[in-house]
């Protein structure tokens, strides 16, 4: 057998092995592992595949929904995309910039009560940072960052 053969059969093994590979992953059962990002109304368009399954919801934090509860470390909520709002549950803390009017990605579950059940609250935010105007206390600060608190 000469070089140029060895070599035309390395490279025709190599696709041939490649092939083999990429038949092997696009028939596995890779869309278990996949997560679903959807906007409310996504999700109830789309509710017999969300049930079981996670998902990732998108949308805003609707006005006057939010209800902490520190002794269960639950929190309650109501996410919208301005068509349809799905009522969410979560349970830990959720981040500090957390609040009504925001807008939010949590990942979780649609329960059969249509409660959407998550652990991961991720809040969307700018990465710009703006130094506010003015001479500020520590105090006025701090207030700035949990609306409705008092220190």
């Amino acid at each position: 057998m000469t070089e140029a053969m060895k070599k035309r059969l390395m490279a025709v093994g190599a696709v041939l092995l490649a092939g083999a590979a990429l038949a092997w992953v696009s028939m596995s059962d890779l869309g278990d592992n996949l997560v679903y990002y959807w906007s409310p109304t996504e999700l109830m368009e789309n509710e017999a595949k969300a049930k079981g399954a996670i998902v990732r919801l998108g949308g805003m934090v609707v006005e006057g929904t939010f209800e902490w509860k520190p002794e269960a470390q639950t929190a309650t909520f109501d996410i919208t995309d301005g068509t349809e709002t799905i009522h969410v549950s979560s349970i830990g803390n959720p981040p500090q910039m957390f609040r009504e009017g925001i807008g939010v990605v949590v990942e979780g579950e649609l329960d059969d009560n249509h409660v959407f059940q998550t652990e991961k609250i991720m809040v969307k935010h700018s990465n710009e940072y703006e130094a506010p105007e003015g001479e500020l206390r520590v105090e006025d600060m701090y207030k700035t960052l949990a609306p409705g608190e008092e220190t």
